[in-house]
């Protein structure tokens, strides 16, 4: 990937923008239909991550492709010569990483999981899983969390943000104020 075309990335404040400049440019492996990227930083081996369709990626999150502990094993007296490791990431469909969640090489995540934010994803994420901590760990199963979704939806949350900042500003207080 060229050395601009990050910068640019980076610079891009929208990130639909962003999400488009990546499909455009094919900038990974591959990304399937309805793929939202709001990072503003592309990981170093791009073409070693693959995306499939209804993926959102929030902003901060890190994908490590390669690691480079070989810089610091080649410098001890061990009679091996260490080699850089890298390996793919493959990301399959329906699939939500939250914010700030770090995915290390050769990690797969099947269909229908949810990261949540600041998770270090470790190993492979079966699908229909939501998982979270460092390291991610079973929290409970997609449908369970979408039943609950479901429920903060009959409650009254907000279907659209932008559209009623106040009211959710003054819920927040009412319910904070309500627990002392």
């Amino acid at each position: 990937m060229k050395y601009l075309t990050k910068v640019k990335m980076y610079l891009i404040s929208d990130a639909n923008k962003r999400t488009r400049l990546i499909i455009k440019n094919k900038l990974f492996k591959h990304t399937g239909k309805n793929f939202f990227f709001q990072p503003r930083i592309i990981p170093d081996e791009p073409k070693l991550i693959s995306f499939g369709d209804n993926v959102s990626v929030a902003s901060g999150v890190t994908f490590v492709t390669h690691d480079v502990i070989d810089k610091v094993l080649n410098n001890m007296n061990y009679s091996t010569n260490f080699y850089y490791k890298c390996a793919p990431i493959k990301i399959g469909n329906n699939v939500f990483i939250g914010c700030n969640v770090t995915i290390l090489p050769g990690v797969e995540i099947k269909d229908n999981v949810i990261i949540a934010a600041g998770s270090v994803v470790t190993k492979d994420v079966c699908e229909n899983t939501v998982v979270g901590g460092n390291p991610a760990k079973k929290i409970s199963t997609f449908e369970e969390y979408v039943e609950n979704r479901k429920k903060d939806n009959k409650d009254g949350l907000y279907p659209n943000c932008k559209v009623v900042i106040n009211s959710i500003w003054e819920s927040f207080e009412n319910e904070k104020s309500s627990h002392k």
